[in-house]
């Protein structure tokens, strides 16, 4: 029994691989390990060699100039295939629908129903790349919430937000709904809400075009 367990002992400390792997390259001369200390000047040779061996060679200022359109064409074509994705596209969509919303609660939410302002902001974040004249782009933004209305009367009431977002005249929405006060939304006279509605209609495309100028 006690030769079993001696045998069990000798077997047991015996060193393993990466044992004697560590102890040869201690023992090692020191001009074959590792340099530990790169500012010794004896370690200059050996990460020269180093870089012979892994290192590109260097490229000429012209070879650079060469190659660099090469390089960023590259990179332009891997960004627009990840930015045209569906997946980008419709959560980037999300985002800007969801921070518009926020920007147009934030400005009337006191006056006017969230959930109109909500429709608004999808509807507007929806068709702003649309080749639409303004005046066109106000009204289908609007009927979201004002479906009785026909499309003739509203194109009369944008006109005017059609022209001021045009020619860069400063028209804020708050103009347009000042005359709301202490009134309720639903007080309002049907052209009185479609005022209003073209007004903030007229606030979120500003609104989209001001995010797009940032990127």
């Amino acid at each position: 029994m006690a030769n079993k367990i001696n045998g069990s002992d000798t077997f047991s400390s015996l060193p393993s691989q990466v044992d004697l792997e560590l102890l040869e390259a201690l023992l090692e001369p020191e001009d074959a390990t590792y340099p530990w200390n790169p500012g010794d000047e004896e370690s200059e040779a050996y990460f020269q060699e180093l870089e012979q061996q892994f290192g590109m060679p260097d490229l000429e200022e012209e070879e650079l100039m060469r190659r660099s359109p090469d390089f960023y064409s590259r990179l332009d074509t891997l960004w627009s295939d990840i930015t045209s994705t569906p997946e980008y596209n419709d959560n980037r969509q999300q985002t800007v629908v969801l921070n518009l919303q926020e920007t147009l609660r934030n400005s009337f939410s006191t006056c006017i129903p969230q959930v109109l302002l909500n429709a608004i902001a999808t509807k507007a974040a929806e068709i702003f790349a649309a080749r639409q004249l303004i005046s066109e782009q106000l009204v289908e933004c609007v009927q979201t919430v004002l479906p009785s209305w026909g499309t003739e009367d509203l194109l009369v009431l944008a006109r005017p937000f059609a022209y001021a977002m045009r020619s860069s005249e400063s028209q804020n929405a708050a103009s347009a709904i000042s005359n709301l006060q202490n009134s309720e939304w639903t007080a309002l006279s049907e052209v009185e809400k479609a005022k209003v509605s073209l007004a903030i209609a007229s606030y979120a495309f500003t609104q989209l075009n001001k995010s797009e100028s940032e990127i």
